[in-house]
């Protein structure tokens, strides 16, 4: 049976994760990090893709990209992580896949989602307490978003240069959210949408998405429905 096309639309910032087959390592020193980040820099603008927010951790990555035509992300990862591995390949004499499966990705409900996704992939190496505080850990957008230094790889979303006008105040105004709890419901919302590449956004958006692409978009519950009793 083919498998369904992934949910994608125009303009819509799509949240991506791809892990490493056997969660195994994709990175295993900086040169790979490096190269990986070259090939974001050169691939994506190819496609006419913007990267708003990344982090690059051992056996995984997380993407938050948009483009204003549909395709184009798929389009972008597929070449991407095939040179990845190409490189990956040569660099360190092996063979093989490196990647598991195709990426999962979740359409993200820009007003109210964005940044909420944005400070949860910069978080992600705090949670997996590899850094005490996310600038610590160098393999990711939040020095961007903090104003500590320029990133060619990087893309500041329109919601995120909302925020104020002066880069200062910004960064601050950004660094507060960021420092932010995030709560049980929302880390276990982005999990499962992600998981099940879902919308994750409010009702009426999710609604919109939904008769755009003219397919379910909202999350599954987990498990078989319960059998009726009686006749």
């Amino acid at each position: 049976m083919p498998r369904r096309s992934r949910l994608e639309l125009p303009g819509i910032p799509m949240h991506i994760t791809q892990r490493g087959v056997n969660r195994a390592a994709v990175f295993i020193d900086n040169g790979d990090r490096y190269h990986y980040l070259s090939l974001l820099r050169s691939i994506f603008p190819q496609y006419n893709v913007a990267l708003h927010a990344y982090v690059l951790m051992g056996n995984h990555v997380h993407l938050l990209a948009s483009s204003p035509e549909a395709g184009a992300i798929s389009c972008a990862m597929r070449k991407l992580h095939q040179c990845h591995v190409n490189a990956f390949n040569r660099r360190h004499r092996r063979t093989g896949t490196l990647w598991e499966g195709r990426f999962k990705s979740c359409l993200v409900d820009t007003d109210r989602y964005l940044l909420t996704v944005s400070r949860y992939i910069e978080l992600n190496p705090v949670r997996a307490a590899i850094a005490v505080s996310p600038e610590e850990y160098r393999w990711s957008s939040v020095h961007a978003h903090l104003n500590l230094l320029s990133d060619p790889v990087h893309t500041p979303h329109p919601i995120y240069l909302a925020l104020d006008r002066d880069d200062t105040v910004r960064a601050q105004v950004y660094r507060e959210w960021l420092y932010e709890a995030i709560d049980d419901d929302e880390l276990a919302a982005i999990r499962q949408h992600l998981k099940q590449e879902r919308v994750l956004g409010d009702p009426r958006f999710q609604a919109m998405a939904e008769k755009a692409l003219n397919r379910s978009v909202c999350v599954r519950s987990q498990g078989r429905p319960a059998r009726e009793s009686g006749i």
